[in-house]
C-alpha cells in the first residue's frame, strides 16, 4: 500500500455545486441510454440526488430525473416541509395530499405529471412494482445512479473519512471494554451511545433518519456463524477468536471495521487459521489496485484458501462498497468482472469460518487511490496486538 496521506473529514452538507456533480454523472450515463427521464424511489439514491433521506411507508416518494432542467420530486404534502429543510440543489416538489386518494389526486397522476411527455424511461431494478406500473411510455430496466455511486467525489471521500474515524474510535473504544463474562449488549449500548455523541458533536444538524450505529462482539462459540447476532446477552468468552463488528452511517455515510480477537490465551486449533486468513488480506490488499479485475481479487483469495485447505471456509466474497450506504456496489467478488479506479472504496475482509474453532474476519474501509489503496480505519490486527490480556 502507498503512504498516501489520509483525506481531510468533512462535516459540513454537501453544497449546490456537489449536487450538480452528481447530477451531471447521472445524466451522462441517461444520455448513453437514450433515457428521456429516470424515476427513482431507492431511498438512498434519492438521497444521493437529494441529500433528502426519510422513513418510506405507504406514502410513497419518487424522484423524477428528466434529462435538463430542475429534478421532479413527487412526495406527499405532510412532508413538503421537511423536504425543502433537507434538500439541496434545483428541485420542483409536485406534491400530493395523501395515500389513499381520490381518482385524479394520487401520486400516481403526480408521477405521470411530473414525467410529462417523456417517452423512454429508466427504471431501477429495485423499483417496486407499485410504481413501476404506473411508469407510462417505454420502461428500461437500468440502474445509473447506482453507476454513478461507485466511484466517489472529493466531497463523498471526506465525508466517509470522517465516518471511518467515528467508526475506529468505536472499535478501539469496544475493545477496551472486552472481557471475559462481559455481555454483548451491555457494550453495544455504550459504544454506539458515544459513536452517535460523535457524530451529533461533529455534525450537530446531522439527519438521525440517514445514521445507524451497530458495535458487537462474537463470541468464539458461535463467531463461525458471521452474521448470527441473534442472543444479545451472549457474553464473551475466555481465548478466542471473537469476532468484532462496528458499522456505521454517520449522516448518510458508511463505514466499517472488524477484527477477529483473543482474550488471555490463543488455542493451537486458532494459529493456523488465522495466519492464512491474515495472507488472504495481504492478497487483497495488494491486488485492489487500479486497473485490477474485481473478479480477480477476490479470484486470488479463493485460490489462496484452497491451496491451504480451506475453501469450504470461505463463505463470501472478499469485499463490498461504502458510500451513501454502508453495504453496496461495486464487490470484490469472483463473478463481478468490473476493474477498480480510483475514487472506489471496499471493504477488505476475506474471512474463515470454522465450526467449533470460531471465525476469522480483518475487515476495514479502504479507498482506492491513484496508486494503489488506503485504510480509511484503523486497528491493531496482527496476531500478538489483537491478543489482550484481561
Amino acid at each position: 500500500m502507498p503512504s498516501s496521506p489520509l483525506p481531510e473529514p468533512i462535516v459540513s452538507a454537501p453544497d449546490t455545486s456537489e449536487m450538480a456533480l452528481r447530477l451531471g454523472r447521472v445524466r451522462e450515463r441517461m444520455a448513453g441510454e437514450g433515457l428521456d427521464a429516470y424515476v427513482v424511489f431507492c431511498p438512498d439514491n434519492v438521497f444521493y440526488l437529494t441529500n433528502f433521506h426519510n422513513y418510506v411507508h405507504e406514502r410513497p416518494f419518487v424522484l423524477v430525473v428528466p434529462k435538463e432542467g430542475a429534478l421532479r420530486f413527487v412526495v406527499p404534502h405532510l412532508e413538503e416541509e421537511h423536504v425543502r429543510v433537507r434538500a439541496v440543489g434545483e428541485i420542483e416538489l409536485v406534491r400530493y395530499f395523501e395515500f389513499p386518494a381520490p381518482e385524479g389526486e394520487a401520486w400516481s397522476d403526480r408521477l405521470r405529471e411530473a414525467l410529462g411527455p417523456a417517452a423512454r424511461i429508466g427504471v431501477e431494478s429495485v423499483c417496486p412494482l407499485q410504481v413501476a406500473d404506473e411508469i407510462p411510455g417505454t420502461r428500461v430496466r437500468t440502474d445509473v445512479v447506482d453507476e454513478a455511486r461507485m466511484v466517489k467525489t472529493a466531497y463523498e471521500i471526506g465525508r466517509l473519512a470522517h465516518a471511518s474515524q467515528v467508526v475506529s474510535a468505536g472499535h478501539q473504544e469496544l475493545m477496551a471494554g472486552c472481557k471475559p463474562g462481559e455481555m454483548i449488549i451491555g457494550l453495544y449500548g455504550s459504544v454506539t451511545r458515544s459513536m452517535t455523541a460523535r457524530m451529533l458533536g461533529d455534525m450537530p444538524n446531522a439527519n438521525m433518519l440517514a445514521s445507524s450505529f451497530a458495535a458487537v462482539v462474537q463470541p468464539p462459540s458461535v463467531s463461525h456463524d458471521p452474521h448470527n447476532f441473534t442472543d444479545v446477552f451472549m457474553q464473551l468468552e475466555e481465548a478466542g477468536p471473537h469476532v468484532s463488528v462496528i458499522n456505521c452511517r454517520v449522516n448518510g455515510y458508511g463505514a466499517e471495521i472488524e477484527r477477529s480477537f483473543f482474550l488471555n490465551t490463543v488455542s493451537e486449533a486458532a494459529r493456523r487459521p488465522f495466519d492464512v486468513m491474515m495472507e488472504a488480506r495481504r492478497i487483497a490488499f495488494d491486488r485492489a489496485q487500479p486497473g485490477e479485475s474485481m473478479a480477480e481479487v477476490d479470484q486470488a483469495v479463493r485460490d489462496h484458501a484452497e491451496k491451504h485447505g480451506y475453501l469450504d471456509a470461505l463463505l463470501h466474497r472478499t469485499g463490498h462498497s461504502f458510500g451513501v450506504t454502508g453495504h453496496e456496489a461495486p464487490f470484490l467478488a469472483v463473478a463481478y468482472d468490473r476493474v477498480i479506479e480510483p475514487g472506489m472504496l471496499f471493504s477488505i475482509e476475506p474471512g474463515l469460518y470454522l465450526p467449533g474453532i470460531g471465525g476469522f474476519r480483518h475487515s476495514d474501509t479502504v479507498l482506492v487511490t491513484e496508486d494503489g489503496n488506503l485504510s480509511l480505519t484503523t486497528a491493531a490486527d496482527e496476531l500478538d496486538a489483537v491478543t489482550y490480556a484481561r
